[in-house]
């Protein structure tokens, strides 16, 4: 099993989720969260922001769903044909153990 942890603009939260959703990944975590990149922010007049608005989506997936929710992250998260600075990042760790707890048993 693996951990998605896909870090995207707000502004594509929901074309994401909603793709995720139609590729068969439903379920999912959603956060807010602010970060900056190799950038270090935003310089814009005589103000920096280095804390950006980002959404954090968290998805729970066997090993060989791999290939196919990046396919789907890539594609709906990227700004315009080439993307831009900004457009995020994927994540991809080992999960050891998984527990629904409504079922109160392993497994997704």
């Amino acid at each position: 099993m693996l951990l998605i942890r896909a870090i995207v603009r707000p502004e594509k939260k929901d074309e994401v989720l909603a793709s995720l959703s139609k590729a068969g990944f439903p379920a999912a975590t959603v956060v807010d969260v602010v970060g900056r990149g190799k950038q270090k922010g935003i310089k814009m007049g005589g103000m920096l922001y280095d804390e950006i608005p980002k959404i954090l989506i968290m998805v729970a997936i066997h090993d060989e769903e791999r290939e196919n929710i990046i396919d789907v992250i890539l594609k709906t998260a990227r700004t315009g044909e080439d993307g831009t600075f900004g457009d995020g990042k994927i994540f991809i760790t080992p999960l050891e153990e998984v527990y629904t707890i409504s079922r109160g048993g392993r497994g997704l």
